[in-house]
């Protein structure tokens, strides 16, 4: 089933989460037994992320240094295929336009479409360690709106390659990102959100926000979107803190601010059990408050880990 339809026709919010493939040489069996507590609260949908290629810098044993391209997280596709089939679950596998050209990308939901996975999160991505801005590829795309547009027109019979007769179109519900405290690339918020109207112009059928830890700032988010004529869903992103390193991490990497209140409640616990649960209590009556302001469900990011997912869907949902 779409995501569209799900958030359409449910009389009630519900939860979806967001897993991380193992690294390389990982077991799945791992991801099955992190997801399954969670597969039987019976998400409608959960997210694959997407990891493309990084760049590294490795010595030989003759001391010369030798630049090499290192996948560490493969198998997005594969993996969102066999939790399908194992769970009977939807999937919504995440493809990114860095380090892909158009015509990878177009091999990519080709493979999808044949395994009957409906839906798509369609990202930019972000630069690969080493790079400050993001660098597409030859012949790739630059903004996610030119990933959601090759996705639409997929959809509607048309390839890249111009000359196919009688091409049978896709099917793919098209989600994509948006920044309550906006992109970090961005000038102002009010760019940020005519850059996001651009992706639902372009085919989007609904959002899924970055993590945010005060629901005012989602709210506003929200009412500035609509005002621009943003009318699909909006479904809100939560993380609940579990370490104190999070403190310095998620702002760092995700560009988000995390509230005083919070800050202290963390920085008085004595150790990182006491900081899960305050994490956790945290989510629930943001989770509560957002559910009370009608949003149409709210997406959990794992970041690999999913007993405190557990314990916060059974106490909201």
């Amino acid at each position: 089933m779409k995501v569209i339809d799900i958030l359409n026709k449910s009389d009630k919010a519900v939860f979806s989460f967001e897993l991380v493939p193992p690294l390389k040489g990982g077991d799945i069996n791992k991801i099955y037994e992190a997801i399954e507590p969670l597969i039987a609260l019976a998400p409608p949908f959960i997210n694959i992320t997407f990891h493309r290629d990084e760049l590294e810098y490795r010595e030989l044993p003759d001391g010369t240094i030798k630049k090499v391209t290192v996948t560490k997280r493969p198998g997005t596709v594969a993996l969102a295929a066999a939790i399908m089939r194992r769970y009977n679950v939807d999937m919504v596998p995440h493809i990114v336009c860095g380090g892909a050209t158009r015509h990878k990308i177009e091999n990519e939901l080709i493979d999808l479409n044949f395994l009957d996975i409906e839906n798509i999160m369609a990202l930019r991505g972000d630069p690969i360690p080493g790079q400050r801005f993001f660098s597409p590829e030859e012949d790739g795309h630059k903004y996610s709106c030119e990933l959601v547009e090759q996705i639409y027109r997929m959809n509607h019979g048309q390839y890249l390659d111009d000359t196919l007769t009688d091409s049978v179109p896709t099917n793919f519900c098209i989600g994509v990102a948006g920044y309550p405290e906006k992109h970090y690339e961005a000038p102002n918020q009010a760019c940020d959100i005519e850059n996001l109207k651009r992706k639902v112009d372009a085919g989007a059928n609904y959002i899924v926000t970055q993590m945010f830890f005060d629901n005012s700032k989602f709210f506003r988010f929200v009412e500035k979107c609509r005002a621009q004529g943003i009318t699909v869903p909006i479904v809100p992103g939560l993380k609940p803190i579990s370490t104190l390193k999070h403190l310095e991490m998620l702002p760092r990497t995700f560009s988000i601010d995390i509230p005083q209140e919070l800050v202290k409640e963390i920085r008085s616990c004595k150790n990182n059990k006491e900081i899960n649960q305050v994490g956790i209590e945290w989510c629930v009556t943001q989770s509560k408050d957002l559910i009370a302001h009608g949003v149409p469900a709210v997406h959990y990011y794992t970041m690999g880990k999913s007993e405190n997912i557990q314990e916060i869907v059974k106490q909201v949902f």
